[in-house]
């Protein structure tokens, strides 16, 4: 018996020592895989880190290009009032010239239409008042017309029209006509205007 019992340790302390083994190997392969599985959460944690990182960059930098934009159209829209009034400033300060300073300019005009035109009879159309200070100085203005010419221009007076200034010079049979007025000239520069305005309001 004594020698049963001893083969019954022995197999006892063999099939203790292959659990010990096997529990050992599991524990150590456990420990492998959570390890495994560690590296694998850290290295998934920091991708969506930097992708929330990325993605928080992009959307501040979004966030500057539209207040930049918003700011650069606040800015254009406040200087576009700034010209449009200055822009209504002239004009009403051209229609409101004295007699004095408005006729050497109807003169100018009148002659820079007649030359654009090529003729040596016109006819003039303006705004009431303008016609009017023509029709009471039409001596003075044929003189000065012809002085800045070099010759004589037959002018004639023609129906009213609705103008804060300036002319519109024709031929006589209406064919063809420059309108010299204050809009149409404001109009016709208007860039240049607008630009100059521009860069002496703003730099």
């Amino acid at each position: 018996m004594e020698g049963a019992e001893l083969i019954i340790q022995e197999i006892n302390r063999e099939a203790e020592q292959k659990i010990q083994y096997i529990l050992s190997e599991a524990r150590e392969e456990a420990e492998k895989l959570k390890e495994e599985a560690r590296k694998r959460a850290e290295a998934r944690a920091e991708w969506i880190l930097r992708k929330a990182k990325t993605q928080a960059e992009i959307e501040k930098q979004r966030i500057i290009a539209n207040a930049k934009l918003e700011v650069r159209k606040r800015k254009l829209a406040v200087q576009e009032e700034y010209i449009r009034r200055v822009i209504e400033e002239l004009k009403n300060r051209l229609a409101n010239l004295p007699d004095e300073e408005y006729f050497p300019i109807l003169v100018e005009l009148t002659a820079k239409a007649v030359d654009e035109l090529g003729t040596d009879s016109v006819v003039l159309r303006s705004n009431e008042r303008t016609l009017k200070l023509i029709v009471e100085r039409l001596s003075d203005f044929k003189e000065k017309l012809a002085g800045r010419l070099g010759k004589q221009v037959e002018v004639t007076i023609g129906e009213p029209v609705q103008t804060i200034g300036g002319v519109i010079v024709e031929s006589p049979d209406g064919s063809v006509r420059v309108d010299n007025t204050f809009e149409a000239r404001i109009e016709r520069f208007e860039s240049e205007l607008r630009a100059a305005i521009a860069k002496t309001l703003f730099g």
